[in-house]
């Protein structure tokens, strides 16, 4: 089968290889799949630098989520277990964490529903409780994780503030559904959003980004406001000053994702019912801006890893996909 490998860490877009390989061997739990479509995200990147938290032995194939087929024919949402991941032609995963594919979604839309999603979801209603009526500042708002907050965060009646950089970007956060759209490139992202709420604030921050918007958003937060760390996409990890916490009487929550998996699978299982729901009624959508053949994988990741996308790039391999 085809697969992209790394053999040494860099850039994507240098060290990704597409080779002739043996299909995996599923291990003892696991399952071989056909992939139909692997969603591109921005720990990708991170694997081929070597700077995930997760470091699979080289040679590797990156690709962290995908749908895909069991050899019965069930369409199913899957993390493929590295160092076989998703941009190939067939994977192997853990047969307890398989997930069925939204009738609702095609391929492309069903692998990017999970790890964005979800991440979405635990971290505005477990981590910080968003409520209906609640002002949500998302950062990178036209980007993959930040879409799907947009739209989660519309789903439970908030109120939705959306930055982004650049014209291009901020219409594709307008056609999310943001009520508000900052460009942080020729606005004032601390006044817009305090001009939006009266001067009070955001109730909840989700932030993929780090570095300045982390900081933004210690500016612009309400009384009792949450800041969700979901990521670092910037390259900076912000050191938070807890004075200021102390002082503004905010909360700054961490989010793991992942560790549900290990912690909580119950929780998974629970919140994918929740998203094939508002799958259903068209609530949420993930916004697929490309479909790749497999044999461009390389340049999308790095294209993300660039942040020179919008929404979600999805990798097809030939003569698969729907």
């Amino acid at each position: 089968m085809q697969a992209w490998r790394v053999h040494e860490n860099g850039e994507p877009g240098e060290v990704m290889r597409l080779e002739e390989v043996d299909r995996p061997v599923p291990g003892d739990g696991q399952v071989l799949l056909r992939v139909r479509a692997a969603n591109i995200n921005f720990p990708d990147a991170l694997l081929c630098r070597g700077e995930y938290q997760v470091r699979p032995p080289l040679p590797f194939t990156p690709g962290v989520e995908i749908c895909g087929e069991t050899e019965d024919g069930r369409r199913v949402i899957a993390n493929p277990a590295l160092p076989f991941g998703g941009f190939a032609e067939h994977v192997v995963a853990d047969a307890a964490a398989l997930l069925p594919a939204p009738d609702s979604l095609d391929d492309a839309e069903a692998a990017a529903l999970h790890i964005g999603y979800q991440t979405g979801w635990f971290g505005l209603h477990r981590r910080a409780h968003l409520q209906a009526g609640e002002t949500l500042l998302v950062h990178a708002a036209a980007g993959g994780v930040g879409s799907a907050a947009v739209q989660l965060g519309k789903a439970a009646g908030a109120k939705v503030i959306g930055v982004v950089g650049g014209a291009e970007k901020a219409e594709v956060a307008r056609q999310l559904g943001c009520d508000l759209v900052i460009d942080r490139h020729s606005e004032n992202v601390i006044g817009a959003v305090k001009e939006a709420t009266g001067g009070r604030g955001a109730d909840v921050v989700y932030d993929p980004v780090g570095g300045e918007a982390y900081t933004q958003s210690t500016k612009c937060i309400a009384f009792e406001g949450r800041i969700v760390v979901v990521g670092f996409a910037s390259g900076s990890i912000p050191a938070p000053a807890l004075n200021h916490a102390l002082v503004k009487n905010y909360a700054v929550l961490g989010l793991h994702w992942g560790l549900y998996n290990v912690k909580d699978p119950a929780a998974v299982a629970a919140c994918h019912g929740e998203l094939t729901r508002l799958a259903a009624e068209g609530a949420i959508k993930p916004l697929i801006s490309e479909r790749v053949p497999l044999k461009d994988a390389a340049d999308a990741v790095q294209r993300v890893a660039d942040g020179r996308s919008t929404g979600r790039i999805t990798v097809i391999p030939e003569g698969a996909g729907r």
